[in-house]
């Protein structure tokens, strides 16, 4: 089987405009959450939350004559993917172009451009849309848009599966990699979510927190919104290492698995599902994992569930994992959780800090792990996993390893 590198990466969110910012700040235990200020939220019944980007300028890094075309969804994914190009030091633009993919997670597409437009039309009463405002909002913009900017012309396409999305697409990608479909592949996830329609939307779920995200803490109240993006290049090990590429890590193993419950209320058999397909796939044992970046989305349901999995999948050696959570820094952004996760879990392995789970209150019951609460841990971290879990029971676990 056709072992898996990624030799870039790049990202942009509240923590940072690079991927080297947003490490730092995870490592360090910055938080980039704070009040909502991109529009007026006095509609909302409580001040709202969220981790925003902020001092973002799209001119700086992206051409003028293409803006237009692009919703915030789509800038951020831009940005992303040129950094982490870049680092790959990949050129598409020959007959690689044919071998590589674009896969890239979406979980709400185009909401700003689409809540503008409902604003003239039901607001204003203005029914003259701008005339690119379908192509900002549909969900396959941004892999279209990388495609062209860097000329790579292999199988590209969006993957939807709410806060699972990132790492579907990175499971679609190794996929095709191993099938000998492509030999490389830019996948992620992107994540534009922060509306004031959707903030209403969240808001009437009940899911939100009034305070703070606290995942796996005594007091938690729910989860706090997120943007950005995370970008990775993938290709075969065995070209990596042929041209000389500085391998940032292994991907090992991918697993996949759907509760087939309920919409919302997640489900710790089948997220104890998806972790043990992601150690079989890599041939890995769970003695062999030191880390797990959890979803940790803060929310009472989800963490009592996912810690419960855990268990199920690690049994003794689940007292000797490490389990944080970087949603109270970077927030739950969605389509682009997950990528932006795999930052976290990339630095772990390069430089043997895990981050913390920040604003632990305390412990809760029912979940009794080690969160490395408050400040980041400092260990060797050889393999860890990387969990995403879904509104509608749909769940992608992601194995990752240093090369060895």
């Amino acid at each position: 089987m056709r072992r898996i590198a990624i030799t870039g990466m790049g990202g942009i969110c509240a923590l940072g405009h690079n991927a080297t910012d947003i490490w730092r700040a995870m490592a360090e235990g910055r938080s980039g959450i704070g009040p909502v200020r991109r529009f007026d939220t006095s509609s909302l019944r409580t001040e709202p939350i969220a981790a925003e980007i902020k001092d973002f300028e799209p001119r700086a890094h992206i051409d003028e004559a293409r803006l237009p075309f692009l919703d915030p969804l789509s800038q951020y994914a831009l940005v992303a993917a040129e950094e982490a190009i870049g680092q790959s030091g990949l050129d598409f633009r020959n007959e690689r172009a044919a071998r590589t993919a674009v896969v890239i997670g979406v979980g709400v597409a185009g909401e700003e451009t689409r809540e503008g437009l409902y604003r003239k039309l039901y607001g204003e009463q203005n029914g003259r849309f701008h005339p690119l405002g379908i192509v900002r909002i549909m969900g396959n913009a941004p892999p279209s848009q990388i495609s062209m900017v860097h000329g790579i012309t292999g199988p590209t396409f969006t993957v939807a599966s709410a806060c699972a999305s990132s790492n579907h697409a990175f499971a679609q990608a190794a996929l095709m990699i191993r099938a000998g479909w492509v030999d490389a592949a830019v996948v992620g996830g992107t994540e534009a979510c922060l509306t004031l329609g959707l903030m209403h939307a969240w808001e009437a779920m009940r899911v939100l927190a009034p305070d703070t995200c606290r995942p796996f803490s005594a007091n938690r109240r729910g989860l706090v919104l997120g943007e950005g993006a995370a970008m990775f290049v993938l290709e075969t090990l065995e070209g990596a290492q042929a041209r000389g590429a500085t391998i940032l890590a292994e991907l090992a193993g991918v697993g996949m698995s759907a509760d087939a419950g309920d919409i919302a209320a997640p489900s710790d058999i089948g997220a104890a599902a998806a972790m043990r397909a992601a150690l079989q796939d890599g041939g890995m044992h769970p003695e062999q994992i030191d880390y797990i970046n959890a979803h940790g989305t803060g929310t009472v349901a989800n963490d009592c569930t996912e810690t419960r999995a855990i268990h199920h999948v690690f049994g003794e050696h689940a007292r000797q994992l490490v389990v944080t959570s970087t949603k109270p820094m970077h927030g739950h952004a969605l389509g682009a959780a997950g990528a932006l996760e795999m930052l976290a879990v990339i630095g772990a392995l390069r430089e043997g800090i895990v981050p913390p789970t920040l604003n632990y209150l305390g412990p809760d019951p029912a979940c009794d792990l080690d969160y490395a609460p408050h400040a980041a841990r400092v260990m060797p971290v050889h393999a860890a996993l990387s969990n995403s879990f879904a509104f509608g029971g749909l769940n992608a676990v992601l194995a990752v390893r240093q090369v060895s």
